[in-house]
């Protein structure tokens, strides 16, 4: 915004602002014209750090960094050797040839998953570190022995061959993509600023720690950089997070101050000055660091000042600037990048039925090697050698080895793409994202649901309904009763007379709402641009009212009267943002129009109502509209004198220059609470949090298939409370049975008073106080009531209790569990769950991106459960037996054969007709059962009860897995037996004979278990019976 970008015969970039009375000439090579006339008084003293004196130079240096000047280079050698990198902090010389005297990584982003030299070894252990890939691995390799050889070579190499040709060209594949992106990444070019003036076009790859950057609007961040300076006239810019931390709205970013009264770029590019940094953690919401500007030489002139530097200061790795143009010095780079610290894989995760199969597949192999043992001890007439005896149990096991089939693991790995795929294309969840296709059968047997509230039970679209002044209690609807109220005390105000009371606390109320947030207009005027929904809820409804806010930047604010056009004009002295711990917020102001100093505060009931002066209505009150469904936040106002606010701004000032993090927090904190007493209690504002679509109709088709839904939220008691009765979490006239305990005996007692095992139980409701007494001192029994309850809510619930709270259901029940969100809060719980689903709200994308499935509305849920979980489950249990079937029946037609035949171990199928039974003829009509359904749509989603038959998970167990080895026994017994006792005359055919009732005997079970026939089903039997009868002319 405001700058253009001529084209210039140099080839650097020449920068020329539109509209400014101070031109700055950002990144040019040549000095600006007006450079020295608008030097400012701190751009005086600044000279090149090379012209200092050395021991000034020197002197600027942090202890951490002369340590390491000093520090055997073996030391550090042997560190990178066993991969131990220390994180350390950071004193770097602005515009020095050497900003730092350590070696710090390299800006490089590295994503791929394999190089070179490790591609092979490491796909070729992934592929066989699992038992099945193991098994024909060995079983292949013996082949290659002449007494082992069975068949063909081809039939043992060609399904281990496909399986791991299919997962190399995707491993290549998706690495390829990966360094495809990272080159594209690290060869962005970016705008260099060097040491004394000039620009260099640098790719990302070369920035190094301590060099100063450009950056443009639009453009990302290459590196975790520290503000200097912007085109912005109020030294802000705004960037784009969402890859960060997945929110959407702009945060905004504060240039250092002293670096933003440079006179241009050019005099920041032959300034001296050290900056620090703490060193890099995870943590992105936090940062410590000074920028210390030395004073002039021989202490005539400004002296050596430091400013502190925080989380407004700085511009992380990955994230966009969003408006203007900026400087900044990088501080981390490569894997010390706050992006890169956090880039921690996803857990993978494997489904029940994977696990199951698993298990079944070392029991065939039992199974296999019991057979082949039988084969080589039963018969008795002769007593050759043990080797012999060694050598034909092997050939055996070789003979048998499709009990163990190798193409289970790819129709399933077909199959699950095949689900992902349906959803994908299923109109009714449209957006729906398969992040995680490998888990697609445990959305058939969910049994526990946890869920956030706000953004997935409701919208996050906050509308504002009530304003309540103690005595008298303004709704939305009361607008204009408001907007006179204001006009009444202005009108007073204007003429020297008292206003009533009423009219006065609506004008401070108003007032305060308008100016205590952390909200901007955007430049149309007609809207606003923040970060929390309830704020711009409050400051629309403060407009409406007639106190719009028609200008905000780092340092002033100001608002318009509608009544009469005046504007009320106010400097920015200190601001206090929003936490999670602190659970308030804070602006100190000053008023233009008399001076006078003002604190404003807001924040929840629970921490302000110790701040404020003690009041008779505001308990009550706060429970009132918390019934109602309403969220509730306290505002307060308190008026410092003069002298008070000077003494609280060194207070403040010398806690800010903390060295560390922990230390500088709590010391601002304590000098901010020092001031948060005897606060002027204003009002009392309530919003309310919509409901999203469909939310109730979701809930109770989920109760009545026997899916627990629990809710975990940071909001009040009473709040959720009603949220659970609107939403249909609750049953109506369902009852509560609150948890609410100060101290472990009171919980236990609370935890034992719960009416277990009777019908129409009440809902189990826990406070967070509670809620950590339980977890903390009386795990086993709070599980156990849980459990028993038919609906848990869980209030003022942290990330981190949320996580536990999933993964101690899981280790409890061992049931199938899923969790959806949509905020970066929902993170834990979504990764602990069996199953994790985000919704792309208003939080942003973060939760989406770390689930396993993106659903854009909540209601979705439903028809991704009871629909597509449903047909995973049950298309891939009966897939999975099918399959065993298959190789079972073959191997016992074998065993048949052998016995018959003095137990020779000679193959009964050459190796073309066993590739092609498992291939050509059988696997088109077995993988079409992925299609099949057992019910329509619509009954699914009418009656729900039939998703309990799910959760039992009987379709693939034990007991049917052991059904269908009795019927591939008998099977290819009377295949077999039949075969010879029919046609004893005609031995030489018996071959022919055998496998064309093989064949039509599969066909036939397919279709015998055919719910619903499908035309790729029709048409893949019939293929298979064309190419038998092709196959039989042709021979």
């Amino acid at each position: 915004p405001g700058w253009s970008m001529p084209g210039g015969g140099s080839g650097r970039s020449s920068w020329r602002k539109s509209s400014s009375s101070t031109p700055l000439n950002p990144w040019s090579s040549t000095r600006g014209e007006q450079e020295l006339g608008n030097q400012t008084e701190m751009s005086q003293p600044y000279v090149r750090y090379e012209d200092l004196p050395q021991q000034e130079a020197g002197s600027s240096c942090q202890p951490s960094e002369v340590g390491a000047r000093r520090q055997p280079r073996c030391c550090a050698w042997f560190r990178r050797c066993l991969g131990a990198r220390l994180h350390e902090s950071r004193t770097l010389r602005l515009n020095a040839k050497r900003p730092t005297l350590r070696r710090h990584v390299r800006n490089v982003i590295n994503n791929q998953k394999f190089s070179v030299l490790t591609f092979l070894p490491k796909v070729l252990y992934e592929q066989f570190k699992y038992f099945i890939n193991f098994y024909f691995l060995v079983v292949a390799l013996l082949q290659f022995v002449p007494a082992l050889k069975i068949g063909l070579l081809f039939t043992y190499i060609a399904p281990l061959a496909f399986v791991l040709t299919v997962t190399m060209v995707k491993e290549a594949h998706d690495d390829v993509k990966r360094h495809l992106s990272d080159k594209k990444l690290n060869g962005e070019m970016y705008d260099k600023l060097m040491p004394g003036g000039g620009v260099e076009p640098v790719p990302s790859a070369r920035i190094r720690v301590g060099d100063l950057i450009g950056i443009r609007t639009n453009q990302r961040v290459p590196a975790d950089m520290v503000l200097l300076r912007t085109t912005e006239a109020s030294g802000t810019v705004f960037v784009r997070t969402d890859q960060l931390d997945g929110e959407t709205d702009w945060k905004l970013r504060v240039a250092v101050p002293s670096c933003q009264k440079l006179g241009s770029d050019e005099a920041l590019q032959r300034a001296a000055a050290t900056l620090y940094a703490a060193p890099p953690t995870q943590d992105i919401y936090e940062f410590v660091g000074e920028l210390t500007t030395p004073g002039a030489p021989g202490g005539a002139g400004p002296v050596a000042t430091t400013e502190p530097l925080g989380l407004e200061n700085t511009m992380w790795c990955n994230t966009v600037l969003a408006s203007g143009a900026a400087v900044g010095a990088v501080v981390y780079t490569g894997d010390e990048t706050r992006c890169m610290m956090n880039a921690s894989a996803t857990p993978t995760k494997v489904s029940s039925l994977d696990l199951q199969i698993n298990f079944l597949s070392k029991f065939l192999f039992v199974l296999t090697v019991s057979l082949a043992a039988i084969m080589v001890l039963l018969p008795a007439t002769h007593s050759p050698s043990l080797l012999l005896k060694a050598l034909s149990f092997v050939r055996f096991i070789l003979l048998f080895s499709s009990i163990v089939p190798i193409s289970l693991r790819v129709s399933l790995e077909m199959a699950k793409v095949t689900y992902a795929l349906h959803m994908f294309r299923d109109e009714g969840i449209k957006g729906a994202i398969v992040r995680c296709s490998s888990i697609s059968e445990e959305l058939g047997s969910i049994e526990y649901l946890l869920t956030d509230k706000t953004g997935t039970l409701t919208r996050n679209e906050m509308v504002f309904r009530k304003l309540h002044l103690g005595s008298h209690c303004l709704t939305s609807h009361a607008i204009d009763e408001v907007g006179q109220l204001l006009k009444d005390a202005w009108r007073a105000e204007g003429a020297g007379s008292l206003a009533t009371p009423v009219a006065r606390q609506a004008r401070d109320a108003l007032l305060a709402i308008a100016l205590c947030h952390n909200v901007s207009p955007v430049a149309s005027g007609d809207s606003y641009q923040g970060a929390s929904p309830d704020e711009l809820a409050l400051v629309s409804f403060a407009a409406a009212a007639g106190l719009k806010l028609v200008a905000r930047d780092l340092e002033h604010i100001r608002l318009r009267r509608d009544a009469d056009g005046t504007e009320l004009a106010f400097d920015i002295l200190q601001e206090f943002p929003f936490t999670s711990e602190s659970k308030r917020m804070g602006i100190i102001l000053r008023d233009r129009a008399d001076g006078a100093v003002l604190f404003f505060v807001k924040g929840a009931d629970t921490v302000m109502a110790e701040k404020v002066v003690a009041s008779y209505w505001l308990e009550e009150e706060v429970g009132n509209l918390a019934r109602e469904g309403l969220r509730t936040l306290v505002v307060a106002r308190k008026r410092i004198p003069e002298g008070a606010y000077r003494q609280f701004e060194a207070e403040l000032s010398a806690a800010r220059l903390a060295k560390t993090a922990s230390g500088r927090e709590q010391a601002v904190r304590e000098a901010v609470d020092r001031l948060e007493v005897d606060l002027e209690l204003l009002c009392l504002t309530a919003v309310e949090d919509l409901l999203q679509a469909h939310v109730q109709q979701t809930l109770e088709k989920l109760r009545n298939a026997n899916v627990r839904t629990w809710m975990l939220t940071g909001d009040k008691l009473e709040t959720a409370m009603v949220i659970a009765q609107n939403a249909s979490l609750v049953p109506r006239g369902g009852a509560f049975y609150p948890v609410v305990a100060r101290s472990p005996i009171e919980a236990l007692q609370k935890l034992r008073g719960y009416p277990q095992g009777v019908m129409h139980a009440p809902c189990l409701l826990v406070d967070g106080t509670s809620l950590d007494l339980c977890l903390t001192h009386h795990q086993v029994l709070f599980l156990e009531v849980a459990c028993a309850a038919p609906t848990v809510i869980c209030c003022r619930c942290s990330p981190t209790q949320k996580g536990q709270i999933v993964r101690l259901i899981r280790q409890h029940t061992g049931k199938i569990t899923a969790a959806i969100g949509d905020g970066g809060n929902d993170i834990p719980m979504i990764r602990e769950a069996h199953v994790g689903i985000g919704i792309e709200g208003k939080e942003g994308k973060q939760a989406s991106m770390a689930a396993d499935f993106s659903l854009v509305e909540f209601s979705h849920l439903q028809r991704l459960v009871l629909w597509h979980g449903r047909n995973s489950y049950l298309r891939s249990s009966l897939l999975a037996q099918f399959v065993i079937h298959r190789g079972l029946i073959i191997a016992i037609i074998q065993a048949v054969f052998s016995s018959l035949f003095f137990f020779a171990s000679i193959a009964v199928y050459n190796g073309f007709l066993t590739v092609g039974y498992a291939t050509i003829f059988t696997t088109g009509p077995v993988f079409s059962l992925v299609l099949d359904e057992d019910i329509t749509l619509d009954n699914a989603l009418k009656y729900p009860e039939l998703y309990r038959e799910l959760q039992k998970r009987r379709h693939l167990s034990l007991k049917t897995f052991l059904i269908w080895t009795w019927k591939a026994i008998y099977q290819g017994g009377v295949i077999m037996l039949g075969a010879i006792y029919l046609f004893d005359r005609r031995l030489v055919h018996v071959v022919g004979i055998t496998f064309t009732a093989l064949i039509l005997t599969e066909l036939i079970m397919v279709a015998v278990e055919v719910k619903r026939w499908h035309t790729i089903m029709v048409a893949s039997e019939v293929r298979a019976l064309v190419a038998r009868g092709c196959g039989r002319r042709v021979r």
